[in-house]
């Protein structure tokens, strides 16, 4: 995957007051006015005592494709980006979205309600890159739409946000590797495949192991054992976004296979799920766990050192990023999608030796 705009973590704070909390304070009201003629935005008047300045609504969406602590951080840059990009002359409102039960057919049904609500522009993550074309093309030729966290990169989508997740799953499996350097069975559990950032997550896991230095057009066949002379992959656990399949997957594997090494977590409720599993096997510290994402289970596993590590994201830029850029658009400024259509927030490994300083930061962040 081509790299494009790097972008890297940063802590935001909430504004200091709300704009109606300022208008309460010097007794103004708000007053309804038709659209403006211009394209993007809604019109309102905001009276402050004997004068009148013109102000637009600038409305946005950003929807995931479940429902995970993981977007609850999302979320937050979300709301720190409504708060400081609105100023005297732009009212950025922000709809989050969170589709329940995690299906394509509930995706759709919000966007489309989002849609009618008066929604300007939409961010998502689509549940199924390859089906969702045609639905997000449609999309696309309504409002401003832009991807992030997974891709469809075949959509007329102007900009994917996220990282690089054939590089992350690499990272993941560079952990593999350590935790096992004699090799061993391994198990890969995951949502589903349908997502363009599993499938290249999940790939950069297998490629590490079997010695592939870059990722190839096709992708590893899902229904067989994928092996070498040094690790075995025995198979990938999907659970289609639920926690309680995903544990029963880890449960199943477990009892497949006793002398499983090694259980692979790639979205970030699996981890958790993993673990109990584990232990309710007494194998902690038996088999290496190897996590994704910031989930505080997956944590406290590798300060307690049966969870290997973690790779983790940016959940907090997935959404401020979004909320920029789509607020930009609005406005005019196409410059802001770069040339490649790519703004990168690069992935991290977090390991015992980096999880205080990590944690720390997760925690300043979410603090509120």
């Amino acid at each position: 995957m081509s790299r494009g705009v790097v972008l890297g973590g940063r802590q935001r704070f909430w504004a200091s007051c709300w704009s109606w909390l300022l208008l309460a304070t010097l007794g103004g009201t708000v007053i309804a006015q038709e659209p403006s003629d211009e394209p993007n935005g809604r019109a309102s008047v905001t009276s402050l005592g004997d004068g009148a300045k013109e102000k637009k609504t600038l409305e946005v969406a950003f929807v995931t494709n479940q429902i995970a602590n993981f977007w609850n951080i999302a979320k937050a840059g979300c709301e720190d980006a409504e708060a400081e990009l609105s100023d005297d002359e732009y009212d950025v409102v922000v709809r989050v979205k969170f589709p329940d039960p995690a299906t394509v057919t509930r995706q759709k049904q919000d966007v489309e309600d989002l849609l009618a609500s008066g929604v300007q522009a939409i961010a998502i993550s689509p549940i199924s890159a390859d089906d969702q074309v045609p639905l997000l093309n449609a999309w696309a030729k309504k409002v401003p739409l832009i991807t992030h966290d997974s891709d469809s990169p075949n959509s007329d989508r102007m900009v994917y946000i996220g990282m690089d997740n054939y590089a992350a799953g690499r990272m993941a499996g560079e952990m593999v590797k350590k935790a096992l350097p004699k090799g061993g069975k391994v198990a890969l559990f995951i949502g589903r495949l349908e997502q363009d950032n599993s499938k290249l997550r999940r790939q950069g896991v297998i490629d590490v192991l079997m010695g592939v230095d870059e990722l190839r057009e096709e992708f590893s066949p899902v229904d067989e054992v994928i092996s070498n002379d040094t690790y075995e992959i025995v198979g990938t656990y999907l659970d289609q976004g639920s926690s309680d399949v995903a544990l029963r997957k880890a449960e199943d594997a477990l009892s497949a296979y006793s002398d499983l090494a090694a259980m692979v977590g790639l979205f970030e409720y699996n981890p958790p799920e993993i673990i109990k599993a584990v232990e309710k096997r007494r194998k902690l510290k038996q088999i290496a766990i190897i996590g994704f994402d910031e989930n505080d289970a997956t944590l406290t596993g590798i300060r307690e050192g049966y969870v290997a590590g973690t790779v983790v994201q940016n959940p907090y830029e997935y959404g401020f990023q979004s909320v920029r850029v789509l607020t930009e658009i609005l406005k005019g400024k196409k410059d802001v999608i770069p040339e490649s259509k790519y703004i990168d927030i690069p992935p991290r490994a977090v390991t015992k030796e980096n999880l205080d300083e990590y944690w720390d930061e997760l925690r300043s962040l979410m603090a509120r």
